[in-house]
């Protein structure tokens, strides 16, 4: 029996396979299951075109047997089997894929398709095997081949007795070693887990005999272990059925099986497109949120199946990162993989998915949101801050696909609206969207700087999250609505008469204004006459792009650059406590007058929620007031 030599080229890729081309090693069982389906999809495929061929699918099956003893593992499968010519062919030529050739020659088109495009994923098996073994006989012949082969120095072929067409592998598991541990590939359990997890949706039965421990017929007490052959794969994926015969019940007993999550799925999302490219997907939107959502450890991305065989269990280019809380899986025909099957080739293909799949999200987030509002609500306290994030990331370039999604707690509802609601019930002498931000819904409730907008009727969104207000710097205008901060310079409501009175009394006061503005030297960019306040004596406003929240939040930034808003120290004329800082300067009582002015300086930081410079001063300066 002459040994053959692989070719130089096809030695080299098989060092290659072995050693670095899969990221796991289990794969290789995917592999070989995968070769086995499209053995016997090659009858089904022959027998449309030959009467002499009858395809009767529960004849045809896929069996792996394990033997602890003496190390081996085996696939056989019922398929067409190869001529002694095609094992060179296929086995002796590294990445000559006899299942593309077929596929080729025959124009597959009516979505059967075959999965083996490569040649290599065979040679998987030298990961974990010293020896493979494959026995085969042809559909079309009487004769019968063994070949073998211990890896790169070569292989055997030799006549063999075989009954029936059909493909054999048996692989010689290797010992175990320090750093690996191959005793896992002789263990049921582990060979029942990677079949589901890489080969459940296989259209053939996958076969195993499995052991179990059952209550004895004639003592229920005791237990006794028994052997039989089990159907491992599931066979019929769940995206493949028809939507109407699916409850559901179905999709979220799916959800759980998967272990998407421990929680139910607030929605599902059926896809199945048949157009420029061909998928069909299963999607989830969670109701809970992962625990390490917000850290470097979670890792986003959809299952991607290639005709039923699992080919990346995270592909993060199928979602943006604003979706990344969306679960779930596609399955598709016509993508480009690359040699082992376990990275996406970027190309149209994929762009195309991710494209409809996106528009398919957002849809459904829009029919929630009109449809199912409690759930929607419930999703967005969950998930909204990922969308404010997404209309913030990126210069804004998504924030035409988000907007409509985005909700804020409105002064008027005394609940989350969305935009658009928000639009709708705007006055029409009201020229901007206004909004304020704080820590929390009390404490912005409390702020003085919203007491003219809403003296005025006006609704007020409340930003209580650090990036709302970087999100809708990035939007800047809703249906030609701006947006504009309670705490602006210019609220855009002041009347012509108000104005006027505004400006006399700066006019009048502008000496003392002078005067605590440079008590305050570096602190404020001015103080004058507020325009807004109504009971409360003093506030802080912001002028120019930074405001005092973006400030805030800046600040606690590990890159902080010490980044701060030009301050507006404005005062209540209608106050008691502006009559008390007139008399003061009146009198040319310089210490009352810088005592107040710190002391309104202070208390305008603590409202905003600022750190004061020195509170010992600060405690120091109330006691002076009260003595």
């Amino acid at each position: 029996m002459e040994k053959r030599e692989f070719q130089a080229e096809s030695k080299r890729l098989l060092e290659m396979m072995i050693n670095s081309i899969y990221s796991k090693k289990e794969v290789f069982l995917r592999e070989l299951i995968s070769n086995a389906s499209d053995a016997i999809d090659k009858i089904y495929y022959r027998a449309l075109s030959d009467d002499s061929l009858t395809f009767e699918k529960d004849q045809y099956y896929i069996k792996v047997e394990a033997d602890k003893d003496q190390r081996t593992l085996t696939i056989r499968d019922t398929g067409i089997g190869m001529t002694k010519e095609e094992l060179e062919n296929n086995l002796g030529t590294i990445a000559e894929s006899g299942t593309l050739n077929f596929k080729n020659e025959t124009e597959i088109e009516d979505g059967h398709d075959i999965i083996g495009q490569f040649g290599v994923g065979f040679y998987a098996a030298f990961m974990v095997a010293d020896v493979v073994t494959v026995y085969t006989k042809s559909l079309e012949s009487d004769k019968a081949w063994k070949w073998q082969s211990e890896g790169t120095e070569g292989y055997t072929i030799e006549e063999y007795t075989k009954e029936g067409p059909g493909t054999v592998i048996v692989l010689n598991i290797k010992e175990n070693t320090e750093d690996e541990t191959y005793d896992e590939f002789l263990e049921q359990h582990r060979l029942q887990d990677i079949i589901k997890k890489y080969s459940d949706f296989i259209r053939y039965p996958i076969k195993m005999d499995i052991t179990e421990e059952r209550p004895k017929e004639d003592n229920e007490e005791e237990l006794e272990k028994v052997t039989e052959e089990q159907v491992v794969n599931s066979m019929v994926p769940i995206w493949k059925k028809n939507k109407n015969e699916l409850a559901k019940e179905d999709y979220e007993n799916f959800y759980n099986e998967k272990r998407y999550g421990f929680d139910k799925p607030l929605k599902h999302m059926h896809i199945q497109v048949d157009g420029t490219i061909r998928f069909d997907s299963i999607l989830y939107i969670p109701e809970s949120i992962p625990f390490d959502y917000y850290t470097q450890d979670y890792e986003k991305g959809l299952e991607l199946y290639s005709n039923g065989v699992l080919i990346m269990h995270k592909c993060a280019d199928l979602l943006p990162d604003y979706f990344s809380f969306v679960k779930g899986l596609v399955d598709s025909e016509d993508l480009s993989l690359n040699i082992s099957r376990e990275m996406l080739q970027q190309d149209r293909q994929v762009r195309l998915i991710q494209k409809n799949l996106n528009k398919k999200i957002k849809n459904e987030l829009k029919k929630m949101l009109k449809n199912d509002r409690e759930n929607y609500e419930k999703f967005f306290e969950t998930f909204g801050r990922q969308l404010k994030f997404g209309v913030y990331n990126n210069f804004g370039q998504d924030k035409e696909t988000l907007q409509d999604l985005l909700l804020f707690y409105s002064s008027k509802e005394k609940k989350p609206v969305s935009l658009d609601e928000y639009i709708s019930r705007m006055p029409e002498d009201q020229k901007y969207i206004y909004y304020a931000t704080g820590d929390s819904i009390d404490r912005i409730e409390k702020l003085p700087q919203t007491e003219l907008v809403l003296d005025k009727g006006y609704e007020i969104l409340y930003f209580t999250e650090e990036v709302d207000e970087f999100a809708i710097k990035m939007i800047n205008m809703y249906n030609d609505k701006e947006f504009r901060s309670v705490s602006s310079g210019d609220l855009g409501i002041e009347d012509e008469e108000s104005k006027e009175e505004t400006e006399n009394e700066e006019k009048e006061n502008k000496e003392l204004f002078d005067k605590m503005k440079e008590v305050l030297s570096g602190k404020v960019k001015d103080v004058k006459v507020s325009k807004r306040l109504k009971s409360h004596p003093v506030c802080l406003t912001a002028d120019g792009e930074i405001s005092i929240e973006m400030e805030k939040v800046i600040s606690q930034m590990p890159d902080n650059q010490n980044i701060k808003a030009d301050k507006i120290l404005e005062i209540n004329a209608n106050h008691d406590v502006f009559r008390s800082l007139q008399t003061a300067f009146a009198n040319n009582d310089e210490e009352t007058l810088h005592l107040y002015t710190n002391l309104l300086y202070n208390q305008a930081l603590l409202i905003e929620g600022l750190p004061i410079q020195d509170p010992v001063e600060f405690t120091n300066d109330i006691c002076k007031v009260m003595a």
